[in-house]
């Protein structure tokens, strides 16, 4: 009572907060006028002038009112656009590193030229990260004009692009790119054998746009970069025609988790299946020598009980493709983890790809808390405001809208069935549809996307559907979904990152159609008309009422109703929202409480007839707050376990750096030998133990297979008063010798680079059998919470565990081919690196594998085989042999292929 009254009297938190930005506003706003005499060269002139108040140690804080009133001259000069006051807010917002929530249509993308600017005058980099490619490139294309007006340079990155290309996108002042493409590029950095080869520089700072879509959908899942493993297609198809036998009294299946179990006679039913099919071992199929099979079984059982065709994926071209769930785009290339693709494409009958393994991995909380500052902008995070705090530490702000909402948004209409909701939103498109008033319809999959696009048809009402079928036609139908009459049925609306203009889009409809037409006065007058068709349009869609914006059921996430609901009301413009549910919605049918459905069923509600009731709306969004937490749970659950692997990815990735950025790394070989040769020791002569208790044997075969030497341990043995002290300092002199002998042979700067390798080599192979140890530990751990224990603790303590023996292994590896391998070397001049193959990139799921795996051509690779110190020869057929051209840059011939691949091909 007291917190409602205080609130009406001095307002929340939050408009508190965006009150006390009115000074610097007005400090902004005190600049325009005198920016605005500066000619083009002067205003240039400013990032001079900027940068060298910086170097004289003014802080970005103190530049920040010129700085943006700068900008905001700049894009109106460019752009023809001057930002808002409330622009400036959300500009102010972000470069303190917090969350600017902005409505849809209020110009978050000019908004980010704000905060891009100032931060980049230091020359440290930013980085703007989007949801997709088309994103980032007209992002890049459109806002980079305004930065190269003011003499700063703009990159994107995007797939396929070469090593150089990327590095210079990323040394660029600005750089826009995918979530995806940085933290891939962050992963395969992490592979490299030279420090010249890697493409991203030191974090700085990033703002995310969609923040909510990245930072919180799709945080679900890790991103992974993986290598192929043995074909297993046969034992797929095998499964799968098993599985296709079996029927719904056999399995309990779980659909939030997307779980199936088979039941005591389901179990017995596909042991003796599988004993025909020749594919069980003994007569039980829980034995451990099944374990495969199992694995396989689990995953055909989930690809034909709970994934759908044409609503969790489609068959596009003989292969399957995932279909986004917060999105609806097609996925293309992105592939399930955990066999469970392979067990889809086995249902369906296409080509089975093989399995991958995991060579690298980070999840996207764990690489953007990388970043020193980091904000982001959406139309809708405060109902994930806690969840940002927690694990991001940043603040939602909420920015005013720059003229009042005149939105409208109705109560929720419910029915008794799918068919009967339909009907009734085809009857309201058609009446909003004969009066001109344009419609956007909200869905949750194809499926339901072509189901009312056949009612449509039959109420004879011509419209347009944008899923992920249309996908390459996405943003031409969405920027026109504001004209008269027009009606589109699109399957999610969030991050489309089209603005809907009342009216239609006068830049899509001008590259639409004068796509080729020349420039020349004949084209001017084409675009004034088309201005003026859509000035005049958009006044009767104003006077139809706005967009109007029907969602066919509620999400799982409230923040994706809120996405659809915004696109309507878009700069003060009129407009209305209303959802239409019915008892068969899937988050009323697997979440919603038992007594909804209850009192519902026993009202007696006729066919065709609706109910509207706030009780209901509340239930609903009651159900939703449950989906909402559970999905929060699964994040932190990932965020929990990968914190784990993070603090050992953080040493190994750091080792790396040490050892790719020494002269020479003999030292560290020198402690390892000594390290092995302490656990040698150790292991066999324990501290307390007698001598007649000792491992002598062991010793002995250990310094054999592992250093080479023939040690007469025994000889020592037969001594007074040895120690394992002595024999531990007698074992290392003669290894040491042993190296001393070695050295003397081989050329220094050969037995320098070779070392270098073979070190990195054998820690990025032992990192990779690591992290397969730990998704296979990750999947059994649970189990422990069966024997009273947290799984999560017991997941640490094990992890540490197996990172000691990784290091271990580590060492002795390193030590052992060192001492026991002969190396023969040509005229050494250059050392030459294996090549890298390439390999998948992914982003799955690591406790369920529901998610996806992207494949990216070009992905650098993990050293498969340890490589020998080959080197080229200099002269033959290499007239560049002298001029000091590195062996990954550009031949200088001119044939567009690397130094190492034309005239630098080793002999």
């Amino acid at each position: 009572m007291l917190g409602t009254l205080a609130k009406s009297l001095f307002g929340s938190s939050n408009d508190r907060y965006v009150k006390s930005l009115d000074r610097t506003i007005a400090q902004i706003s005190a600049y325009e006028h005198t920016l605005q005499t500066f000619t083009d060269e002067e205003l240039r002139a400013q990032t001079d002038k900027f940068r060298s108040q910086i170097a004289a140690g003014k802080s970005l804080d103190d530049i920040l009112p010129e700085a943006f009133a700068t900008v905001r001259e700049a894009a109106r000069r460019v752009l023809g656009m001057r930002h808002f006051d409330v622009q400036m807010v959300g500009g102010i917002v972000l470069h303190r590193g917090e969350i600017a929530e902005m409505r849809t249509g209020e110009g978050k993308t000019l908004v980010a030229t704000l905060a891009c600017y100032l931060n980049a005058i230091e020359g440290k980099g930013v980085h703007v990260v989007t949801v997709n490619d088309y994103l980032a490139r007209r992002d890049a294309e459109w806002m980079g004009q305004v930065y190269t007006f003011l003499g700063l340079t703009v990159g994107v990155i995007v797939p396929n692009l070469d090593e150089m290309e990327r590095r210079a996108a990323y040394n660029a002042d600005i750089t826009y790119a995918t979530n995806n493409e940085l933290g891939f590029d962050y992963l395969r950095d992490n592979m490299k054998h030279e420090r010249s080869q890697m493409v991203q520089r030191p974090f700085n700072f990033a703002i995310v746009d969609e923040v909510d879509s990245i930072l919180i959908d799709e945080a679900r899942t890790p991103l992974i970069i993986s290598g192929p493993t043995d074909d297993k297609s046969e034992l797929y198809i095998q499964v799968d025609a098993v599985v296709k036998r079996i029927v719904p009294e056999d399995y309990e299946a779980d659909e939030k988790t997307k779980n199936i179990t088979l039941t005591e006679d389901g179990v017995e039913k596909v042991e003796r299946m599988l004993e025909e099919a020749g594919l069980l071992e003994g007569s039980n199929l829980y034995d451990i020598e099944n374990t495969q099979v199992v694995h396989h079984l689990d995953q055909a059982l989930k690809a034909n009980v709970m994934f759908k065709r044409d609503i969790d994926y489609i068959e596009k071209d003989g292969k399957i493709v995932i279909i986004d769930e917060f999105t609806g785009r097609m996925m293309d290339g992105r592939r399930w983890s955990n066999g469970l693709h392979q067990a889809v494409e086995a249902k369906e009958g296409v080509q089975i790809e093989p399995e991958n393994q995991t060579m690298a991995s980070i999840t996207f909380q764990n690489y953007f808390r990388m970043y020193p500052k980091l904000s982001g902008m959406t139309g809708t995070a405060a109902t994930e405001a806690p969840e940002f705090f927690d694990i991001y530490k940043m603040n939602v702000v909420t920015i005013p809208t720059n003229l009042p909402v005149r939105r409208v948004d109705e109560e929720d209409e419910f029915y008794k069935n799918t068919a009967d909701k339909f009907q009734a939103i085809a009857k309201l498109i058609r009446e909003r549809y004969e009066t001109g008033q344009p419609v956007l319809v909200g869905t949750v999959s194809i499926e339901k996307s072509e189901m009312l696009s056949e009612y449509l048809n039959q109420e004879g009402v011509k419209h347009n559907v944008l899923n992920a079928r249309f996908h390459e036609m996405e943003a031409h139908i969405v920027a026109q979904a504001g004209r008269l009459g027009a009606v589109t049925i699109a399957t999610n609306m969030a991050g489309r990152g089209t603005d809907i203009q009342l009216g239609g889009n006068i830049e899509f409809r001008t590259e639409d159609e004068l796509r080729d037409m020349p420039e020349g006065p004949e084209r001017e007058a084409a675009i004034q008309r088309i201005r003026d068709e859509v000035g005049a349009e958009k006044q009767k869609v104003l006077e139809a009422g706005g967009l109007c914006v029907i969602g066919t059921e509620r999400h799982e996430s409230r923040r994706i109703d809120n996405q659809l609901r915004g696109r309507s009301g878009r700069q003060g413009d009129p407009g209305l929202s209303k959802f239409y549910l019915c008892l068969e919605d899937d988050l009323l049918r697997i979440f919603g409480p038992d007594t909804l459905f209850s009192r519902m069923m026993n009202s007696n509600l006729a066919d065709g007839e609706a109910i509207g009731s706030r009780w209901l709306s509340k239930a609903i969004e009651t159900a939703q707050k449950k989906v909402e937490a559970r999905n929060y749970d699964i994040r932190k659950q990932v965020v929990e376990y990968d914190d784990v692997m993070n603090d050992q990815r953080k040493v190994i990735y750091e080792q790396r750096a040490d050892i790719m950025d020494a002269e020479a790394v003999d030292d560290v070989v020198v402690d390892m030998r000594h390290d092995t040769v302490n656990a040698m020791v150790g292991s066999a002569c324990p501290p307390g133990s007698y001598p007649e208790q000792w491992d002598i044997d062991g010793l002995k075969h250990q310094a054999a297979d592992i250093l080479g030497l023939d040690l007469p341990v025994e000889q020592w043995m037969d001594e007074d008063a040895v120690e394992p002290d002595l024999i531990e300092e007698r074992i290392r002199d003669a290894a040491d010798a042993k190296m001393e002998a070695k050295l003397g042979e081989i050329d220094p700067v050969v037995w320098k680079n070779l070392e270098k390798s073979i070190l990195l080599e054998r820690l990025d192979n032992h990192w990779k059998e690591h992290l397969a140890t730990l998704d296979a530990l990750r999947q059994v751990v649970f189990l422990r919470a069966y024997a009273q224990k947290t799984p999560i603790n017991e997941y640490k303590q094990e992890a540490f565990g197996l990172f000691e023996n990784m290091l271990e292994k580590i060492r002795e590896d390193v030590t052992r081919i060192l001492m026991t391998s002969e190396f023969r070397m040509r005229s050494p001049e250059e050392f030459v690196l294996p090549e890298l193959p390439d390999f998948l990139t992914g982003h799955i799921d690591p406790f369920t594998g529901e998610d996806d795996s992207m494949a990216i051509p070009g992905a650098a690779a993990m050293l498969g085989a340890l490589g020998t110190a080959a080197t080229a020869v200099p002269g033959g057929g290499d007239p560049y042999a002298d001029s000091g051209v590195s062996r990954n840059a550009p031949c200088p011939c001119g044939s567009g292929q690397k130094y190492k691949h034309c005239h630098g091909a080793i002999a």
